[in-house]
């Protein structure tokens, strides 16, 4: 024992196991490069597809023969050359027989080989395959030995290391594969343009790849489609790398009666499959990121794809269409990588580097046939350079064939008496009779000059590389006159993501907003006077009654800001702003904003925006009379933003209250629940960022808070008269009071008395900056509404107590105040 544990000793050797593993893996990973998961740069086969024609071509699986089982294929190649599974070799040949995935079929299948929508093929015990006409002129000269064979796995044969391929399979067919540590992922291309190609660079060695793209000018997939980013392709042939965006081809069918659009998809993207693609526009309709489809039905056939896509009445096709695009696989891209071996290494090439190193093969391919050719040619006219002498001295033959004992001693009597080779000598002695008759001496002698001429071919073209390049060419042509055809993907040269703004018809509306919160959008050129109800009407709840408090004119793709009491701004597009009847009632706005429920946000003004221009402001004033200017510029983000955006900040406990748009030359009247005024001009207000708090706007007493903000025309102007300012109290009071009754100071200070608030008027409810042609519509708590004219209310001084505008029950008080917006204006 002890001696066999020295002898055990001796024999192991000590190694650090990282460098096993990385020379271990090393070893795995180069097998699977190698022998695997990457074409060759030649051939464009991996080791399986290559092994696949090759033995069915030992089969004699010829197009012009009758299919075979593919079981009985299968087991060829797993028997001779593939030592692995044969679900792998099966599911290799079902590709090469597929259209939607192989451009030109390698494998022409008999019987169920899968589909477009993820059918798997019928088990290889059922179906029958063969070799196509173009997979033959890959093998075509193998048996002149124009490529190297190597033994397969077991040494019992030999197996291609490449096939001739006459064609440029790599090219036309492309290949996809994951290797370790890398990919490949090579587009199929279209036959004819490869084969112009390859003989221009053949033609002209020192092209460029745009030059070559004057021929190739991007991929081409069985499937179809259009590419959306053809200025990409330059890129993507000079590096290698790059992406081709596909988008799916889409035919737009209108029905006129109904209204309705339907969407005809009839081509999908390469290697999408369209069952799942389907699923996922249903998916998208179920969860409603896409509204506007009604139904969806696969009405596709033999003759092609057909998805018919109906759409609800009045939805733009175009809209939902750029959304089938967005969000699902009706657009897609395809990586390339453009990696393949070259003599046995892995490399990402450029086109014309793929295209030379074919060139290159089919020229070595080319120069071997010749020599073997010319070779053959020798040896046969050696032998008959034999028959001729035979023939010349076919008595003197004859009589030494005779006098010899054996075939042996003849032979070798010819070959000293006639300097003949062993191989002449027996040639002579093969020689069969009839060889001597006069007809059979012509055609000898017809075969050696012949053969004498195209010996002499043979080695001018070894001799001349031209020749070579002239064959090769002749060749392609035959393939591109055999197999080409036209292109099946096309290019959409311009393509621009398609907004639903793009689709909007540009045009001035009319956007009303409602006291309870619904906005409608109304085209202005249908809109006309509308009549509302009398005055003094008694509501049942204030939800029973509503009225228009806001209008204004815009264009279609101007913007809304609506600013909320707690100081934040949200954004809508007028388009998106949904269009009604004059006497629809329109829609919350709540449903639009994202409001916060939990801290009780509302809309406390709104503003339109037609530009975003610097030298406009918006200004702000807070309860507690802080106000603020910002530059109108400096709120277009909110345009993205869905939750909406800071439009200032606000100190605890405080609220916005009002807020209007300058151009920095107006002047801000402030006033207060305790009937005090401020009036001063907005140039002593400083522009600041948007989520700024701003500056002291008035002063306030004990338990007194800003009640509303106007912009009211500058001290003197001459419209200043033609404005006043009506006040309105909790109790009902009110009064009405010259705009220039109110002097100008300076910011930050108490104010003037604005009306007062002790005895039976109550605290203010509001002020709003009229005219006297206007009239109100004053809302209670316990659900009186009641509509007035602002001239009904008698003009009266600045420090005054007012008249009664509303009489109300006891209990009830005042809680909005709002102009009435009349149609006509």
């Amino acid at each position: 024992m002890d001696e066999i544990d020295k002898i055990n000793k001796e024999m192991i050797k000590p190694i650090f196991i990282e460098d096993e593993m990385k020379d271990s893996y090393i070893d795995y990973a180069m097998s699977v490069i190698v022998g695997r998961a990457l074409p060759d740069v030649r051939d464009g086969l991996k080791p399986v597809h290559r092994r696949i024609l090759y033995a069915m071509k030992d089969l004699g699986n010829y197009s012009s023969k009758p299919h075979k089982k593919c079981a009985r294929i299968v087991g060829e190649v797993l028997g001779k050359y593939h030592p692995h599974g044969d679900t792998a070799v099966y599911d290799t040949m079902v590709r090469m027989a597929q259209s939607f995935n192989q451009h030109y079929l390698l494998v022409d299948g008999h019987g169920n080989f899968g589909s477009i929508d993820g059918d798997r093929a019928a088990a290889q015990r059922y179906t029958e395959a063969r070799m196509t006409k173009l997979s033959e002129a890959l093998l075509d000269d193998i048996d002149k030995e124009t490529v190297n064979f190597t033994p397969n796995y077991d040494e019992t044969l030999k197996e291609p290391v490449v096939l001739p391929a006459r064609a440029p399979n790599l090219l036309i067919n492309g290949s996809s594969g994951i290797a370790v540590g890398m990919a490949t992922n090579i587009p199929p291309h279209n036959l004819t343009e490869v084969v112009d190609g390859v003989i221009h660079l053949i033609d002209n060695p020192e092209c460029t790849v745009h030059d070559l793209m004057e021929f190739i000018k991007a991929p081409d997939f069985p499937t179809g489609a259009n590419i959306i980013n053809r200025e990409n392709m330059k890129t993507i042939y000079e590096t290698g790398r790059g992406p081709v965006q596909l988008r799916g081809i889409v035919e737009t069918i209108i029905d006129e009666k109904r209204n309705k659009h339907k969407l005809i998809i009839k081509e999908i993207p390469y290697q999408v499959n369209k069952t799942r693609l389907i699923e996922t526009i249903v998916k998208l309709v179920n969860d409603k990121k896409i509204t506007g489809i009604a139904d969806i039905r696969d009405e596709s056939n033999r003759e092609g794809i057909r998805v018919v896509i109906e759409l609800k009445r009045d939805e733009e096709p175009e809209w939902i269409l750029n959304l089938l695009y967005k969000h699902t696989q009706l657009q897609t891209s395809f990586g390339v990588i453009m990696l393949a071996l070259v003599n046995n290494h892995p490399k990402v090439m450029p086109l014309k580097e793929v295209l030379s190193h074919y060139r290159d093969h089919r020229y070595e391919v080319i120069t071997r046939r010749t020599e073997y050719e010319l070779r053959k040619a020798e040896e046969r006219a050696h032998i008959l350079e034999g028959l001729r002498i035979a023939l010349d001295n076919i008595d003197v033959i004859i009589q030494v064939i005779k006098e010899s004992p054996n075939p042996a001693e003849a032979k070798t009597a010819l070959m000293s008496g006639f300097d003949l080779s062993d191989v002449q000598a027996q040639a002579i002695l093969d020689m069969r009779l009839h060889r001597l008759t006069g007809l059979e001496r012509d055609k000898i002698e017809k075969e050696y000059n012949d053969l004498v001429a195209l010996i002499a071919e043979l080695k001018s073209i070894l001799g001349d590389s031209t020749k070579v390049f002239d064959i090769i060419k002749e060749d392609l042509l035959v393939i591109r006159d055999k197999f080409g055809d036209n292109r099946k993907t096309n290019f959409l040269d311009k393509v621009e993501d398609i907004t639903k703004e793009d689709l909007v018809k540009d045009e001035d509306v009319v956007i009303t907003l409602t006291h309870r919160g619904y906005i409608k959008r109304i085209p202005l050129e249908t809109y006309q006077s509308q009549h509302r109800g009398g005055k003094g009407k008694k509501a049942g709840t204030i939800i029973d009654e509503d009225f228009v408090r806001h209008i204004y004119v815009a264009n279609s793709k101007d913007y809304f800001f609506f600013f909320t009491n707690l100081g934040k701004v949200h954004c809508l597009k007028v388009w998106e702003i949904p269009e009604a009847s004059r006497t629809a009632k329109g829609r919350a706005i709540v449903n639009f904003l994202k409001l916060d429920s939990n801290l009780n946000e509302k809309i406390a003004a709104v503003i339109p925006v037609k530009e975003f221009t610097p030298d406009n402001f918006i200004v702000l004033c807070t309860a507690k009379g802080t106000i603020k200017k910002t530059s109108l510029d400096q709120y277009k983000s909110c345009i993205t933003r869905t939750k909406g955006l800071i439009g200032i900040n606000l100190n605890e406990g405080d609220k916005l209250v009002g807020i209007g748009v300058s151009n920095g030359e107006n002047e801000v009247m402030i006033t207060t629940k305790d009937g005090k005024a401020i009036r001063f001009k907005e140039t002593e207000v400083r522009s600041t960022a948007r989520n700024t708090q701003g500056v002291r706007g008035i002063k306030l007493g004990p338990d007194d808070r800003v009640i509303h903000m106007e912009l009211v025309v500058p001290k003197g102007h001459e419209t200043e008269k033609e404005f006043h300012l009506i006040t309105i109290t909790e109790n009902g009071y009110g009064k009405r009071t010259k705009l220039s009754d109110y002097s100008t100071i300076h910011r930050g200070g108490k104010g003037v008395i604005n009306i007062k608030t002790t005895g039976t008027n109550g605290p203010t409810v509001t002020t709003l900056n009229v005219v006297k042609e206007d009239e109100l519509v004053i809302v209670t708590k316990m659900g009186m509404l009641i509509r007035t004219n602002v001239s009904s209310v008698s003009p009266s001084g600045r420090a005054t107590i007012g008249k009664i505008v509303i009489r109300m029950k006891p209990g009830d008080r005042v809680i909005d105040v709002s102009p009435i917006i009349r149609e006509e204006e």
